[in-house]
């Protein structure tokens, strides 16, 4: 083989390991999703459904059930994806196998035909004859250069035969694992899907003892619409004023919805906007329950539900802390509700709301992770749901873009 046909083979080998690397990272990035889930799933078992389900009303046991399945879904389809990876990779790694098998068996008859021909002329004597033999001195040196090389040759094939031994014994340890680890994957996948199978049945029984009496529970998915849309109004009004009373004080006139921002207050609003997707969250454990944005109520799909930020499931009475350092804007005392916070952070606000004690007052100045209150657990059904915004100025904003993965 010709060293030509060598280093073109050697170029193969590398370029396909690159693609292997590639595809490892991918798998990486999909295990640490998977991961993440299932952290997920076991912060929900945890905070939802530890208490007894008689607790429980029919409209909250049926919206904790759908947060279940949605996330288990969501597991099945990440497992999916990391085993169809596997396929290709263990698909790719056995093409690799057999090439490599191919170029050792070439390396090994090329390395074989030279030990031959080696061993002929392997006698010091053949060699000082070949030697001796020149013409001129000029053609013995290019001949003695020519053994030279003719060994190191021999040298280089037989490192090149190691190298690719190792690396076909480290690519068929790689399949094995491979092997193993779809092997699991689909097992895993394979309960996940049995247990989702049993959440939609209870799902389904769920709806069914709701449709039997609707009329009462569109009564009260519609009373908690009403409330929320209350609690909204009363948020936007006090983010009207707050932004009015700073730009006052601040000797400017403007209608545009936004705040005047001193050198300070930029640089912090700066600062919060440099924290996107790393903010800590308001709470020590939680998991999302309610997103932000709109939807159709699970129970009765003639009521909209439009999330101006998210819910959060938490342990009982959790303390509430925030998110970024800033100051206490306003403390929100709401009728027939509980009262809420909110944080100013130059042109940002964070609203904690649904709360039963507070720390704080207004005017106080906040530092990250500060304990400001303590969210408020509902007796009847056990639930503790902290509401949580984030707006620019007057403009909602999704928090789940800007709190780090929990």
């Amino acid at each position: 083989m010709n060293k030509h046909l060598y280093t073109i083979l050697v170029l193969g080998f590398l370029l396909s390991s690159v693609s292997l690397v590639a595809q490892s990272d991918k798998q990486k990035k999909l295990e640490a999703k998977r991961q993440q889930i299932l952290k997920e799933m076991k912060q929900i078992n945890a905070l939802l459904f530890t208490k007894k389900k008689e607790e429980k009303s029919e409209i909250t046991l049926i919206e904790d059930i759908n947060y279940k399945v949605s996330v288990r879904q969501n597991l099945i389809r990440i497992t999916n994806e990391q085993a169809n990876l596997l396929t290709r990779e263990i698909n790719s790694n056995q093409k690799e196998i057999t090439s490599l098998r191919a170029q050792l068996q070439e390396l090994k008859d090329d390395y074989a035909a030279m030990v031959v021909k080696s061993y002929k002329s392997k006698s010091e004597q053949s060699k000082v004859m070949f030697l001796l033999s020149s013409s001129n001195f000029k053609q013995a040196y290019k001949r003695l250069q020519y053994i030279r090389q003719y060994a190191n040759y021999q040298k280089e094939q037989g490192e090149s035969i190691k190298a690719k031994t190792k690396a076909l014994q480290e690519l068929n340890i790689q399949l094995s694992k491979q092997k193993e680890d779809k092997q699991q994957l689909i097992e895993e996948n394979r309960a996940a899907k049995h247990q989702l199978e049993k959440e939609l049945k209870q799902r389904e029984v769920l709806m069914a003892s709701i449709k039997s009496d609707m009329s009462k529970y569109t009564a009260q998915i519609k009373k908690k619409k009403q409330e929320a849309d209350r609690l909204d109004r009363e948020i936007n009004r006090l983010i009207r004023e707050a932004i009015a009373a700073s730009n006052k004080k601040a000797g400017k006139k403007t209608s545009s919805g936004k705040f005047v921002l001193t050198p300070e207050a930029k640089k912090l609003a700066s600062n919060f906007e440099a924290n996107k997707g790393k903010l800590g969250w308001p709470v020590s454990r939680g998991v999302i329950k309610a997103k932000y944005g709109k939807g159709r109520s699970l129970t009765d799909s003639s009521v909209e539900v439009n999330n101006p930020g998210i819910k959060i499931a938490t342990t009982s009475n959790a303390e509430v802390k925030a998110v970024f350092n800033g100051e206490v804007s306003e403390i929100l005392v709401i009728k027939r509700g509980n009262p809420a916070i909110m944080l100013r952070h130059g042109n940002y606000l964070t609203i904690y709301t649904n709360l039963s004690k507070i720390y704080v007052k207004k005017g106080d100045k906040i530092k990250t992770g500060q304990v400001i209150g303590q969210v408020f657990t509902n007796r009847t059904n056990g639930e503790t749901l902290l509401g949580f915004r984030i707006y620019k100025n007057n403009q909602k904003l999704n928090p789940q873009y800007w709190l780090s993965k929990y």
